[in-house]
């Protein structure tokens, strides 16, 4: 029975504090940094660029597709 009073005593408590710790540490790491005009417009610049590189590369693999032979 005193063993279990001593891991009720010693081992929850710092379970908890450590999850607590974990809690913080992952809260201050999820920080939205303040984005500025320059920044957001260069961010839509790489995204319309990547939408456009997948357009021109499903074109190319319908392409690629009827031009194989089937079996």
């Amino acid at each position: 029975m005193i063993p279990w009073l001593i891991f009720a005593a010693v081992v929850v408590p710092l379970v908890v504090l450590a999850y607590v710790v974990s809690r913080r540490k992952t809260a201050a790491g999820e920080q939205v940094a303040i984005e500025d005009d320059a920044t957001r417009e260069r961010t839509e610049r790489e995204f319309a660029a990547a939408e456009a590189y997948e357009e021109a590369w499903h074109e190319e693999d319908k392409e690629r597709y009827h031009d194989e032979r089937l079996p």
